[in-house]
């Protein structure tokens, strides 16, 4: 029996939880919500925001997730089952993140 990849959602969420790290969600109606990744399964995340209950958010809702500062998934270059990931680039940052103007650009540089 082959060895699974990894699943790099549980893998994403589970290092934003362990260090407590903020994050800002991007739903599909396009409400951000933040706060901090308390819990997560299948279907659902569950974020604690300072001063507000706590939130059950389902998954099939969420566009995105992007955490306060950079993380690497990826320690030593390597991903947990030894292996080097495709890309040794670090996720970005809500601070780095800037408006949607690149995707603007992609597209004007694929238009004819």
């Amino acid at each position: 029996m082959s060895k699974s990849q990894p699943n790099l959602q549980d893998m994403f969420l589970n290092q934003v939880r362990r260090d407590g790290m903020s994050v800002t969600i991007y739903l599909s109606n396009g409400v951000q919500l933040r706060g901090s990744v308390r819990g997560f399964d299948s279907f659902t995340v569950i974020l604690d925001s300072p001063g507000r209950p706590t939130q059950l958010v389902y998954k099939h809702s969420i566009t995105s997730v992007v955490p306060s500062k950079p993380i690497n998934l990826f320690t030593n270059g390597k991903s947990e089952d030894g292996r080097r990931p495709r890309s040794d680039r670090q996720i970005p940052s809500a601070e780095d993140t800037g408006s949607d103007d690149t995707a603007d650009e992609a597209q004007e540089e694929s238009e004819p």
